[in-house]
């Protein structure tokens, strides 16, 4: 594994080697615990016992890699981690890991001016004060670049905000 994938994985290493144990310790149980104390079983084919018992286990990976992701990505989403992953794991029918997906934060972005990893909602940096996006002049709340109007009290946004409209375009319809 080069260095470059190790830091920019999502998935705690933690979790890796989890789905790996459990990989194996799955697999030695349905192979050797499992289907010797099954009666039934004795008649089965000896490669649909070798490939259930891969197989099996696959579903406790695909789960523990998940939670895993979670993690990670709350993590780097300047969210509630352990929150976040504990609702995933006890909220049942995949509810808590599909919560998670429609709830989550956007992903933050660094301040240009310190470096600091800011949440993408904030107008200015907590850490060093500078501005992350521009301001209405009226009311002083954040507004996107290429706005003509502040969405919030409807004062028209500085000349450097504003978008140029591109030469051809027909005007704007209202809806």
């Amino acid at each position: 594994m080069n260095d470059t994938r190790s830091k920019t994985s999502v998935i705690p290493k933690v979790a890796y080697v989890l789905a790996g144990i459990f990989y194996g310790a799955g697999y030695l149980l349905m192979r050797y615990v499992a289907f010797p104390s099954d009666p039934q079983s004795v008649n089965w084919p000896e490669g649909g016992k070798i490939l259930l018992s891969l197989l099996a286990p696959v579903i406790a990976v695909v789960f523990i890699l998940l939670i895993g992701y979670i993690y990670g990505d709350a993590k780097r989403r300047l969210m509630r981690a352990w929150l976040w992953m504990l609702l995933a794991i006890f909220i049942p029918n995949a509810i808590g890991i599909i919560l998670y997906f429609l709830m989550r934060d956007p992903l933050p972005f660094y301040c240009s001016k310190c470096g600091a990893s800011v949440k993408s909602a904030y107008t200015f940096c907590p850490n060093c004060a500078a501005s992350l996006r521009p301001t209405c002049s009226q009311c002083g709340r954040g507004i996107e670049r290429g706005w003509a109007h502040c969405p919030h009290c409807g004062t028209a946004a500085s000349g450097e905000n504003r978008a140029t409209p591109q030469a051809g375009s027909p005007p704007a319809q209202p809806l």
